[in-house]
């Protein structure tokens, strides 16, 4: 099972880099979105009134240059809402952001293992994956992941943001949790120094952020990430200081 569903999406995303990102019409915003999006993106919910038409624009802007193709699951108008919206809330505050390092995401109906099986594996606790390699340029979801990080408000958690803002700081060239394409060079060495003092309090059970941040520089920016914009009045509260520099880096405007 696991080489067949390997087999699937390795011909599904062969056969889409072959398609040019950007080279579909902009369609227009379904009505019918606005009621969805109200009840299930708490970041929509809080936007001003005037700022949701921009909103609704930069998801249908990232949808005709985004691929999104259903692995044994049928896409749905909620899915492509919440990926469209794990897109756009990280870089709302930039007017012209593309995502140049992304023409498709691959969505799954369930957690994945490491060898992209989600049936028959008792292995299965990744919920997301930026590809490289032969996947460059692609990313990976778990359609339940993906659904939980939009239905709790209240765990610090979203799987469609943290691959995003993976994306994100990978722009620069690197994946490194340093994301030079946000942060203006003053704030580098601050963050860099900020980053490894509270990596070393969740690793040694000191801090309320989510063990996985304590692994690796990138995903320690991705989880922090999570945490800014499902819970910012928490994060404020506990890290103002990461809360800082988070608003430095994804709301540059103020």
């Amino acid at each position: 099972m696991g080489f067949v569903i390997f087999l699937v999406v390795a011909v599904v995303a062969g056969f889409l880099l072959y398609k040019k990102p950007g080279n579909r019409t902009v369609e227009p915003f379904p009505k019918q979105w606005k009621k969805l999006l109200e009840e299930n993106v708490n970041f929509y919910r809080e936007l001003p009134k005037k700022r949701r038409p921009e909103f609704h624009n930069r998801l249908m802007q990232f949808l005709s240059e985004v691929y999104i193709e259903g692995v044994d699951v049928e896409i749905t108008d909620l899915d492509k809402i919440f990926i469209a919206s794990s897109a756009v809330i990280p870089v709302f505050g930039f007017k012209e952001w593309r995502y140049t390092n992304l023409n498709t995401v691959l969505l799954y109906p369930d957690y994945f293992d490491g060898d992209l099986q989600f049936a028959d594996s008792d292995k299965r606790n990744i919920g997301g994956l930026v590809g490289t390699g032969r996947f460059e340029k692609q990313m990976i979801l778990s359609q339940r992941a993906l659904h939980h990080g939009f239905n709790n408000d209240t765990d610090k958690t979203n799987t469609g943001i943290h691959e995003f803002v993976h994306l994100i700081d990978k722009m620069d060239g690197a994946t490194d949790g340093i994301p030079e394409h946000l942060l203006s060079k003053q704030y580098v060495l601050p963050w860099v120094e900020l980053m490894h003092k509270t990596m070393e309090d969740i690793n040694n059970d000191k801090s309320d952020i989510r063990k996985y941040g304590g692994t690796s520089q990138a995903e320690f920016f991705a989880v922090v990430a999570e945490y800014f914009f499902e819970r910012p009045d928490l994060l404020e509260s506990k890290h103002p200081e990461l809360y800082k520099m988070m608003e430095a880096c994804f709301k540059p405007e103020g």
